[in-house]
């Protein structure tokens, strides 16, 4: 599998970069990964990167951007932070991924059985851990299908908030960066959650929220 050049990523619509990130999960579930060279990627890119997205996962270590979406080095810029919350420096890195080095598409990817919803969902309190976990409480609140038993042994309620926690954040990068709201708007870039299924290693994407101009 050769490595992403400019060419190759400038040529991508945003639809595309997502039909490759969907393909490469197939092959993650299919046990049919690429067969890469990655020193000679190492070599192809020490004078430049051109990934075509820009995940935004968990720090979950069963969520690897590059392991569950089959890809290389160089392919993708991977921000990860527990609970795949947002914050500035966040954005900051998500408006240079795509307006200074020309990725296509934005994922937010939450994933089953995430300890950072759980904690939310318990309302823990622990050192800095709290601030991180206050910014799902949004979600928390937000799900009001779930009448009884909300924390984290009902896991239909976890698994309710951790997508309304991604839904969420799609929502935030667009009303706080107007950089990223406008490259949507202009069909430059698409931005989509999805989901990661830590028990299956299929990853779902919310096609009816996927924000690309027609």
């Amino acid at each position: 599998m050769k490595t992403l050049t400019e060419t190759d990523r400038n040529a991508l619509t945003p639809a595309k970069a997502i039909e490759l990130l969907e393909t490469g999960n197939k092959r993650f579930v299919n046990n049919l990964k690429f067969n890469r060279n990655l020193l000679q990627q190492v070599n192809e890119t020490s004078s430049g990167q051109f990934p075509f997205a820009f995940i935004l996962s968990c720090i979950d270590s069963r969520t690897s951007a590059e392991l569950i979406f089959d890809q290389g080095l160089g392919d993708v810029f991977s921000c990860r932070i527990a609970g795949n919350v947002l914050n500035e420096d966040i954005l900051g890195s998500m408006e240079f991924a795509c307006k200074l080095a020309g990725s296509k598409v934005i994922v937010v990817l939450g994933h089953t059985k995430c300890g950072a919803i759980k904690g939310a969902c318990d309302h823990v309190e622990m050192g800095n851990l709290t601030t991180l976990l206050n910014k799902i409480q949004p979600a928390v609140q937000d799900e009001t299908s779930t009448t009884e038993n909300r924390n984290s042994k009902n896991s239909v309620f976890v698994e309710n908030v951790a997508m309304i926690n991604v839904h969420r954040t799609l929502q935030q990068i667009t009303e706080q960066s107007p950089i990223i709201a406008e490259m949507v708007e202009n069909g430059d870039i698409a931005l989509v959650g999805a989901m990661y299924n830590v028990e299956t290693g299929i990853v779902d994407f919310f096609e009816e929220n996927i924000h690309e101009k027609a």
